[in-house]
């Protein structure tokens, strides 16, 4: 099931798909901090007003805003 980063709730998990923006130079950023298709992002927590999420990614844990974390899109894991 296709979905975005920001949708999965705690201790949900994914694959990453595809990166979908627009802006060249963020998507480099989210490359370079290891958010690549196939990746496996499993979200850690969520701030209590629901900004910033923090994910782990590839053994470390990595905060994103919610509209960062939306360009994200990832196949749920069951």
């Amino acid at each position: 099931m296709q979905d975005t980063l920001k949708n999965l709730q705690v201790g949900e998990s994914g694959h990453v798909t595809t990166i979908s923006n627009t802006n060249p130079g963020y998507r480099r950023q989210l490359l370079t901090m290891g958010i690549t298709p196939g990746t496996t992002i499993t979200v850690a927590r969520i701030a209590p007003l629901g900004d910033p999420i923090e994910i782990t990614v590839r053994g470390y844990k990595l905060s994103l805003r919610r509209n960062e974390a939306d360009v994200v899109q990832v196949e749920k894991l069951s």
